[in-house]
């Protein structure tokens, strides 16, 4: 099953179209069926592009299966990462990121700031324009480039980069607690940070984690996928009217300048639609690492104790048995049929790990589509495309030809 050591890896990762699911698993899924062993990230493997073993898959952990990322992906990670610690530690800092979804819900101000400007900002009280925001904005780039490289330090590599990328971003952030600490908190109620600290509740380790963990989520992730839904819109003149007309309404709805707020956004149901479309069709998460704690046997299917299991979600979003015409993106497809989401598709994860952000996500991008439909239109470039590595970057990096419009009055 491949080259000795690392296997299938390499052709796993290989590069190919976000919107497809690439030639690695077309063949071997035409060959040998949804559900095939492989040898990937130097392990035995079961590799799931069976949408309800994916969803038994992440609905029993800790009873069938665990996370199980490569050790070396600790290095960037951390070992207090969210993604990579379990049972009650899971559970205590999953709830501290839960809290500042939740407080960032109540602040007004929220709504104004993006991806990583948001994130430094709501957590660590850092200015967009400050020196320290475009060291941490690199250093998270260089970050996802090796995140899902293959975990092999060599200088100069993805991976390497990746791991001292890690280090320096928690540099950053201890620096940042210890001088809180050393000042004895802040007057008022300052910033998430401050919260986490008064609170007293994690360690320094754990709670350098947590910032980290949580600018990581809401930065890559979300810019990530808005820059998806703008390439989808720049494809699809009939879905960005329809989306236009949604926010003209909306936004006539309100008397004067009177600004939206988060229970606004969320009623959008057509912006709602596309956001879930751009998650099947570009997929910003194609697979995550499992492993079985025991042998478990689901259908015809028996994944032996020890094993590790990669269920793969891109394969479930272009499945043609759960969705008409796959490969095209139509986020009218959604209408009506919000109860059967979670059989079809599983863009925010699933079980215990479900995206604590996702609908913090959401109104994000619905409040920046909100002003980007009502005042722009644009174009990319002809030979522009996501690709997987697997995250998702663009061919020609997404280069626009934008132009201001009336917003209410142009057609």
């Amino acid at each position: 099953m491949g080259w000795p050591i690392c296997g299938e890896t390499l052709a796993f990762l290989k590069p190919h179209k976000s919107n497809s699911t690439g030639s690695f698993l077309q063949q071997r899924c035409s060959r040998y069926g949804k559900v095939f062993k492989s040898h990937l990230f130097c392990s035995p493997a079961i590799v799931s592009c069976d949408h309800e073993l994916n969803m038994f898959i992440l609905q029993n952990e800790e009873k069938y299966f665990q996370v199980s990322y490569p050790k070396p992906m600790h290095g960037i990670l951390g070992k207090l990462s969210l993604l990579t610690v379990s049972g009650d530690l899971h559970k205590k800092l999953r709830n501290v990121a839960v809290n500042f979804i939740g407080a960032s819900k109540s602040t007004p101000a929220f709504l104004h700031s993006f991806t990583i400007n948001l994130m430094v900002k709501h957590l660590l009280s850092i200015e967009p324009e400050e020196p320290i925001a475009f060291k941490i904005l690199e250093d998270f780039q260089t970050f996802m480039k090796g995140f899902v490289s293959l975990p092999v330090y060599i200088p100069g590599t993805h991976y390497a980069n990746a791991v001292k990328a890690r280090a320096r971003l928690s540099r950053t952030v201890r620096e940042i607690v210890r001088e809180r600490q050393h000042e004895n908190m802040r007057a008022g109620e300052g910033d998430f940070l401050d919260v986490i600290l008064k609170k007293r509740s994690l360690s320094e380790e754990e709670t350098v984690s947590i910032v980290l963990d949580i600018m990581l989520g809401g930065y890559e992730t979300t810019a990530t996928l808005l820059a998806l839904i703008v390439y989808f819109l720049a494809h699809a003149p009939a879905v960005f009217q329809k989306l236009k007309e949604e926010h003209r309404a909306i936004r006539k709805s309100k008397q004067d300048e009177e600004p939206l707020n988060w229970e606004d956004y969320q009623q959008m149901e057509f912006t709602n639609n596309v956001i879930l479309e751009a998650m099947r069709c570009g997929n910003v998460v194609k697979f995550v690492h499992r492993e079985a704690i025991r042998d478990v046997k689901f259908k015809e299917y028996l994944i032996p104790s020890g094993w590790k299991v990669l269920p793969v979600f891109t394969a479930a979003h272009f499945d043609l048995n759960l969705h008409e015409n796959p490969s095209e993106f139509n986020p009218s497809r959604w209408t009506d049929k919000a109860s059967v989401i979670s059989k079809r598709v599983m863009p925010f994860g699933g079980g215990p790990r479900l995206c604590p952000g996702a609908e913090l996500a959401k109104v994000e991008i619905s409040f920046f589509l909100h002003h980007l439909v009502l005042n722009y239109r644009w174009k990319t470039q002809a030979d522009d495309y996501p690709i997987a590595y697997p995250y998702v970057e663009f061919r020609r990096g997404l280069l626009l030809e934008i132009e201001r419009t009336n917003g209410f009055d142009d057609h």
